[in-house]
């Protein structure tokens, strides 16, 4: 019986080598050949270790060809190669240990001895005053702190004069075809550059922290390495090449952002 015919979608991929982003944890080669394909499911081949596997049509996401040779085909969520199958992935979460209670008491024969709440203490009216007294001044105080914190902050908004700080957009500046060499050519040097492997793809970040942004460059290998896009400082795109560039920016590695 012949295999069912490949759709339309995915007939790019019949001949072409791709990964998957994000990669699938326990598989080390992040290299995949397209086997057979139908409306509900895909069956691929690693290039490393020739296993096939199938996976279900409803995990896959956007198909960005970066650069040739390099195609990645998006996941809408994490998958694991676990017993010979590819399944979504479960990060196990664990619980704290419940608290451990005071050690119980024992009497000398063996039994236990009960704790009773102490009961019947009763404080005279000399202390009653002195506690009261103390609280009034605590209350006291704390009013007056924050009376006059409010007028030195008062104070400090009087004196500031306002100042307009138009932002840097040189970014716009930028295109798909820039390299490093290009993106410092445009926009000056960077403060930081650090770079972050994920699967067979490479991120290089030159930060502008005075500027308040993030350049992104993306390639197999740091020479075929172009602009794809720009993150403000929480990491959110402010301007990308193009749809499929700015859906990368938002799923850019954790690692990739912490690194120093």
């Amino acid at each position: 019986m012949a295999s069912p015919p490949i759709p339309p979608s995915l007939e790019h991929l019949a001949e072409r080598v791709f990964s998957f982003y994000p990669a699938i944890v326990n598989v080390q080669h992040n290299e995949w050949r397209l086997q057979k394909a139908t409306w509900s499911e895909i069956q691929v081949s690693n290039c490393g270790s020739g296993a096939e596997f199938w996976i279900p049509r409803r995990f896959l996401g956007e198909i960005v060809s970066v650069e040739d040779p390099v195609l990645i085909v998006g996941l809408n969520r994490e998958l694991e190669m676990k017993r010979g199958m590819v399944i979504p992935c479960q990060r196990r979460v664990l619980a704290m240990p419940a608290a451990v209670g005071p050690p119980e008491r024992t009497g000398g024969d063996g039994q236990h001895l009960e704790t009773r709440p102490m009961t019947g203490i009763r404080l005279e009216k000399s202390d009653r005053r002195v506690i009261r007294l103390l609280l009034v001044t605590v209350a006291t105080l704390v009013v007056l702190y924050v009376v006059a914190l409010g007028f030195l902050r008062v104070g400090e908004l009087r004196q500031k004069n306002p100042v307009l700080v138009g932002s840097d957009q040189s970014y716009f500046n930028l295109a798909s075809h820039d390299d490093f060499v290009g993106v410092t050519q445009k926009i000056g040097p960077p403060t930081s550059d650090r770079q972050q492997e994920s699967g067979t793809i490479l991120y290089r970040a030159l930060g502008y922290p005075a500027r308040g942004y993030t350049v992104i460059l993306m390639g197999r290998d740091p020479s075929s390495m172009t602009y794809i896009g720009t993150v403000n400082r929480n990491w959110d795109p402010v301007h990308a090449v193009n749809a499929q560039t700015e859906s990368l920016l938002r799923q850019l590695p954790a690692s990739l952002r912490n690194s120093r």
